[in-house]
């Protein structure tokens, strides 16, 4: 039966859905020895390749995996830095049968929760707006607050990319000097919006952490740099909470042709 080729990809563990259709436009994948386009379907008998490397779908079952890392600032959101900075992926568990997939991303000075997964279609529904999964932050704010900037921030700003808000808004305990604690909950991952929002009102973020993505909530003991891997139970709850089947058997992964490096 024949499926779209993102789809396959993504399923094996390759990577997102996102991230493949980028490699499709990029010129990156051919298939049965023709450049491959958004929207083509392929079977498991068509030779499919990736940066000239053959991709061969194996038989064997792979286990999806969700890993928990509380990335530090500074640290970038990407698999490689031109700038030789470290990056999220640095300290992570290395396979050379599994690739981890991010899920989202955090930009350079947000720290905390991240989530990383061996399954690109999982990967895929809980980055996908339609999934509806809330990110909660801790987040500290230099400047006076009062209820009228919460108020519009609840009710919606509207941005360069289009109205934002936050789904809920909880003053936390207050720190020192100008500075005061606030538990904000978003229903998307916009670039910056956190940010933006409290600058639409005149505001500075002093810190920001995420502390929550859906149901899974950051350890108060996984220290910065740090992860940890949930258990089956975790995995299948937020499989559910993304919309994804609970299955026994996980999709077959895919491996590059003997003989080729992995890219990190």
């Amino acid at each position: 039966m024949s499926e779209r080729l993102q789809k396959v990809l993504a399923a094996a563990g390759l990577g997102s859905r996102r991230e493949i259709e980028r490699w499709i436009e990029a010129g990156r994948i051919t298939v049965n020895n023709e450049l491959a386009v958004l929207g083509v379907k392929v079977e498991t008998t068509d030779i499919i390749t990736l940066d000239g490397k053959r991709v061969r779908l194996s038989t064997k079952k792979l286990e999806r995996r969700v890993i928990i890392y509380n990335k530090p600032e500074d640290e970038v959101s990407t698999r490689s830095d031109p700038e030789g900075r470290k990056t999220i992926f640095d300290r992570l568990p290395v396979s050379k049968s599994e690739r981890w997939i991010a899920v989202g991303r955090l930009d350079l000075n947000t720290s905390g929760l991240m989530l990383f997964t061996n399954d690109g279609e999982l990967a895929n529904a809980l980055m996908h707006p339609s999934s509806q999964i809330d990110r909660e932050y801790a987040v500290r704010v230099k400047g006076e607050v009062n209820d009228n900037n919460l108020q519009a921030l609840r009710e919606g700003v509207l941005l360069d990319d289009g109205m934002a808000r936050f789904t809920d808004i909880q003053r936390g305990r207050n720190a020192t000097g100008a500075n005061s604690w606030f538990y904000v909950v978003l229903m998307e991952g916009k670039n910056r919006e956190v940010r933006r929002l409290w600058e639409s009102q005149g505001l500075q973020v002093s810190r920001l952490k995420r502390v929550r993505f859906g149901n899974v909530f950051i350890p108060s003991s996984l220290k910065n740099g740090k992860y940890t891997e949930l258990t089956k139970e975790q995995v299948d709850s937020l499989s559910e909470l993304a919309g994804m089947p609970v299955v026994n058997d996980a999709p077959a992964k895919a491996v590059r042709k003997a003989g080729s490096r992995r890219k990190r």
